[in-house]
């Protein structure tokens, strides 16, 4: 039997090694294509992950604030619907202390700025005392204020002012205990007396300057935000 020619097997060795090369390239495209796409499987499959907790917890937070939505509301029926207000008047008969809480609360602390209005409330205290009044005065900040009418966490806002008043002892103890008992709080910071005695009368009356300071608190802004997930 004839043997083959040397270049015959040198054909077929090659021909050998191409398969083998070939093979060897598949496999390696293979394998970097796997790797490729169990690296961005395993990407996503983070993604979605941390997409469902981010959605879950947002979920979880709905649910809470519905609940707190709901236990607010009767809440706040109750404290708006009872008959006596808090400061011991009624909430729907019109006369002195009247107004349901809710309007109480306003009052006590108003949601705006607004430095005429409180001088209005003050000079009507003032004279409900029984007093003279000779002045109010103070610092109207309303374009300063301007930017701070809402915010995420609210907290009260002095309102400085000043005020001249002259009277009986009488009348100056009845101011005093009528700054105190005001739905608005006040907080006096310095005050000066002078005493005047009429000469004829024997009659001595007291003038008082003081400098006090009120609130507003502003408005409480809810806000919706998103959340990007990457």
């Amino acid at each position: 039997m004839a043997k083959k020619p040397a270049a015959s097997k040198r054909n077929l060795i090659d021909e050998a090694d191409k398969r083998m090369l070939s093979f060897a390239g598949v496999a390696a495209f293979v394998v970097i294509f796997s790797i490729v796409a169990s690296k961005s499987l395993i990407s996503q499959l983070s993604y979605q992950n941390r997409l469902a907790s981010a959605q879950q917890t947002a979920l979880n937070q709905l649910k809470a604030d519905l609940s707190s939505e709901n236990s607010l509301v009767s809440s706040y029926r109750t404290f708006v619907g009872s008959p006596t207000n808090i400061i011991g008047g009624s909430s729907t008969v019109q006369g002195v202390n009247t107004g349901d809480n809710g309007q109480i609360v306003l009052d006590a602390l108003p949601s705006k700025y607004d430095f005429p209005a409180m001088v209005t409330s003050v000079n009507n205290l003032l004279s409900s005392s029984g007093v003279s009044v000779t002045g109010i005065s103070g610092t109207d900040e309303q374009l300063a204020q301007q930017a701070d009418q809402t915010s995420s966490d609210p907290s009260p806002v002095p309102m400085v002012f000043q005020f001249t008043v002259s009277g009986s002892y009488q009348n100056v103890q009845t101011l005093f205990n009528t700054l105190q008992d005001s739905i608005r709080p006040f907080q006096v910071q310095s005050v000066q007396i002078q005493a005047n005695t009429d000469t004829t009368s024997h009659q001595t009356s007291l003038t008082l300057t003081v400098t006090a300071q009120t609130f507003y608190q502003p408005e409480k802004v809810f806000d919706i935000t998103s959340e990007e997930i990457q």
